[in-house]
């Protein structure tokens, strides 16, 4: 009985690693995200798919720990300066939007003919964003550490703190809740409060000296295990007393932001976070009711759009009246227009005490999770509906009637510094570049810059390129570097074009277009480097640069085969560092071999006729 219990958790676990592993590539290639991926793959393995899982609550509370570690990582990024720089944000941005958005969604409710008690916990639920969707979201588009990223994770911290007053406010709309007393609501409060003011007390005094003596021990997987421990430990902590889980561990990695141990913290963690943040993913997908949603589709449609516009409207609002572009309003409206996990909380209570039955609950959760998969598909459609921004050219000129000797095309930091030989020995030099805020602070060290794309033929001609000696291409793409040099040597042919290359293959594509030169932007700055680490163990100086011209001699004879022959010619060129002989020397002996005897000049008569 124990194997075939061990076998079916066994088949368990290969469905669930299976599922995420063949839904999320899929998935992302279509250009739906990973999210919606997780979500697919749970609905279709879960209770209510082919019904691999029968009960999807037990890892829905596990993978919980995936959101938990997440928020983590985010505190570590997170010190306690810039949270305290954050607190109008959290505390004033995250307080209105959720005080507004509940107002409006508790009205959806009692326009749909339900009370007041079961139309707030319904439109409160809903309130709460989901947090692993949007961090996800944001991570996955860079945005985190941005601005308007800020802004979304101050009211996400808000809308943690918020889940204690609403489970508070669901036991006082309870049928008798009002009978509980003063004291025992302030007694609750006082245990959340208290139990923040320990856990900042233990990271400030007691972490590192912590971490200190486990360093000291050299026992990796201590390390691991220890990090684990203060994740799960705080975020035990602040369930115990009455507050979520994220909301512990996020404090615990603000408190060990500025730790000496927190990039080994970040590294141990990361692992777990991962694959439990995707696991929760599919555990959602596996609570979706789908025979709730066939015997209610009309309710839930018509509640999910409600709610869902009706959030969104709120959060656009919120953010039009603190003097938010429309954009960015837009944005923030997009992103956080669903509901979240805290809600499943919430109508847990909610039905434990009266206010709602069982049929409520599971109706209630099936909108929160279809507005959860739909958010992906909604970012989508805002991408297509909404023009890209354009850029102010506000004191900017664009690049007509240049006449410098030498063009540069991308100023980047490749082109300022292939700059600095050119101006110093007085050069007439014009520059373009189509990135205005560059532009702009390039005018601040003294630098003339015009706005210009330089794939662009029109613009080309209105750059000088046609009166120039030189046209040195400095951009960081290579696509557009091929293009340029493409473009140039089209209509300019007996101009000098040297050009920047990001790697070996678009280096043979600009030889191949027909610029004069070209430099691949890594390739002098570590031979320079490497042969720095041959002197730091002793190698005598000149042997180091004998070492060097040989190793750049034998990469132009690569280059030169795999212009003849492809890519993946001329590995005979390289040395690697496997045990396997190569029969190449890696420098060129200075003089040839002599034989001493007899036997030996037979030997290499041989391999001369060989050869």
């Amino acid at each position: 009985m124990a194997v075939e219990t061990s076998g079916s958790d066994l088949i368990q676990v290969v469905a669930l690693l299976a599922a995420g592993v063949v839904a999320v590539p899929i998935f992302k290639r279509m250009g739906l995200g990973s999210i919606l991926g997780y979500l697919a793959a749970g609905v279709v393995i879960g209770p209510f798919g082919i019904g691999v899982f029968s009960e999807s609550g037990a890892i829905l509370h596990v993978a919980e720990l995936g959101v938990v570690m997440f928020l983590f990582i985010i505190g570590l990024e997170m010190q306690p300066s810039r949270l305290w720089g954050l607190r109008r944000e959290i505390f004033g941005l995250g307080a209105l939007q959720v005080g507004i958005c509940a107002v409006l969604l508790t009205g959806v409710g009692m326009a749909g003919g339900f009370s007041i008690a079961q139309s707030f916990v319904a439109g409160a639920g809903f309130v709460l964003t989901s947090t692993a969707i949007v961090m996800q979201l944001l991570e996955e588009r860079g945005e985190i550490a941005s601005p308007k990223g800020q802004r979304i994770v101050s009211i996400l911290l808000l809308e943690d703190l918020a889940i204690v007053p609403l489970l508070a406010l669901i036991a006082f709309l309870a049928p008798g809740g009002a009978d509980t007393s003063l004291s025992e609501r302030l007694t609750e409060v006082g245990i959340g409060l208290a139990a923040i003011v320990g856990l900042v007390l233990a990271g400030r005094y007691l972490l590192n000296p912590f971490f200190r003596i486990l360093a000291d021990a050299r026992a990796r997987e201590v390390m691991t295990a220890a990090a684990l421990l203060v994740v799960l430990g705080s975020a035990l902590a602040m369930q115990l007393s009455g507050l979520s889980m994220a909301m512990g561990a996020f404090l615990a990695g603000v408190l060990l932001s500025e730790s000496t141990f927190r990039h080994q913290l970040e590294a141990d963690i990361e692992p777990f976070r991962g694959i439990l943040l995707g696991l929760f993913f599919l555990a959602v997908g596996m609570s979706l009711d789908l025979h709730v949603v066939a015997a209610n589709w009309k309710l839930i449609a018509v509640y999910v759009v409600a709610y869902m516009v009706m959030k969104a409207l709120g959060i656009y609002i919120v953010a039009r009246i603190l003097k938010t572009g429309h954009r960015e309003a837009l944005e923030r409206a997009v992103f956080m227009a669903q509901g979240g996990e805290f809600a499943f909380v919430l109508y847990s209570a909610a039905a434990a005490v009266g206010i709602i039955d069982g049929q409520a609950n599971a109706t209630l959760t099936a909108i929160v999770i279809i507005s959860m998969v739909l958010t992906p598909l909604a970012i989508i459609a805002l991408r297509y509906v909404t023009p890209r921004d354009e850029q102010s050219l506000d004191g900017v000129d664009i690049a007509d009637g240049l006449t410098g000797s030498v063009l540069i095309i991308g100023f980047g930091r490749f082109g300022q510094i292939a700059s600095q030989p050119l101006l110093l020995r007085g050069i007439d030099v014009s520059i373009i570049d189509n990135d205005v805020e560059m532009i702009q602070a390039a005018a601040d060290f003294g630098f003339k810059v015009y706005y210009g794309d330089g794939t662009r033929l029109d613009i080309l001609h209105a750059a000088g390129a046609g009166r120039a000696r030189a046209v040195m291409i400095c951009v960081d793409k290579a696509d557009a570097a091929v293009r340029i040099a493409e473009l140039i040597k089209a209509e300019f042919p007996l101009l000098t074009v040297l050009a920047r290359a990001f790697d070996r293959g678009t280096a043979l594509q600009l030889i191949r277009a027909g610029v004069d030169y070209q430099l691949r932007e890594t390739f002098e700055s570590a031979l320079v480097f490497g042969g720095s680490a041959l002197e730091s163990l002793g190698v005598d100086p000149e042997d180091v640069a004998e070492t060097i011209e040989d190793v750049r001699r034998r990469d132009n004879d690569r280059f030169e085969t795999q212009l003849a022959e492809g890519i993946r010619a001329g590995q005979r060129f390289l040395r690697g560092n496997i045990g396997t002989p190569i029969p190449t020397p890696l420098s060129t002996p200075r003089r040839a071999g002599q034989a001493l005897n007899e036997e030996t000049a037979g030997v290499l008569h041989k391999s001369e006729t060989a050869d």
